[in-house]
């Protein structure tokens, strides 16, 4: 079985949002496995309390919230250097 990057999306419907998901979407690749949750629809919502989500759009990769996802907006760099796109 192969491993795979695990990449939670935590979102609330918003443009900011529908942008970090596309992006998300677009630096993924086969070593990546998604979820999308949507918080505004109370998905995911004790996955966002154990990472301490307190503002979306948000991200965690390997059960890590990125740090970025704490005090600034989510960049493409930011996604890259978590790995995705990258082999493991």
């Amino acid at each position: 079985m192969e491993k795979k990057r695990r990449i939670e999306v935590f979102t609330a419907g918003c443009p900011v949002c529908e942008g970090v998901v596309d992006m998300v979407k677009e630096l993924s690749c086969q070593h990546c496995e998604l979820t999308f949750y949507d918080l505004h629809n109370h998905e995911g919502m004790d996955q966002a309390k154990t990472y301490g989500v307190t503002a979306v759009p948000a991200v965690a990769v390997n059960g890590n919230l990125l740090e970025c996802c704490r005090h600034r907006p989510i960049t493409r760099e930011d996604l890259k250097s978590a790995g995705l796109g990258e082999p493991l």
